[in-house]
């Protein structure tokens, strides 16, 4: 079953509000501005803070110790401590991040067919006030 209806007949009531209640959860632990971009980050391997501070254009340290904190407590991200001198810290992903993967590759998949979508909107709509332009 489809979670719309464009397709076939409309879901329960029940089943509405079961979708509701799961994709609230998964947006509850995966969603905001920085928490995906961080774990697809992090898949090139281990990092230290600054590192993922740095691949992530424009996230405040404080943000991503924040962000960091959360993918642990949701079982995403491991934060290792060496106590050698100086101490290091590096994060990775646990095995249980690998459940995201498809999630990943369909939001990677979409935004890209949109970003072509609205481009090609625009382009048509650039050549359509050059036309009107030319005639009048």
């Amino acid at each position: 079953m489809a979670f719309t209806h464009h397709n076939g007949e409309r879901p329960s009531p029940a089943q509405c509000y079961n979708k509701l209640n799961a994709a609230g959860d998964a947006l509850y632990v995966i969603g905001g501005k920085w928490r995906l971009r961080i774990i697809i980050a992090l898949s090139e391997g281990h990092k230290r803070f600054n590192e993922i501070q740095r691949a992530m254009n424009g996230i405040s340290a404080r943000v991503l110790s924040n962000e960091l904190k959360e993918l642990e407590i949701n079982g995403f991200v491991t934060r290792k401590v060496y106590t050698d001198f100086p101490v290091s810290i590096e994060y990775e992903l646990t095995p249980y991040s690998d459940t995201l993967s498809p999630v990943i590759e369909s939001l990677i998949n979409w935004g890209e067919m949109h970003r072509q979508r609205i481009m090609h909107a625009e382009k048509a709509e650039e050549q359509t006030a050059t036309a009107l332009a030319e005639i009048l």
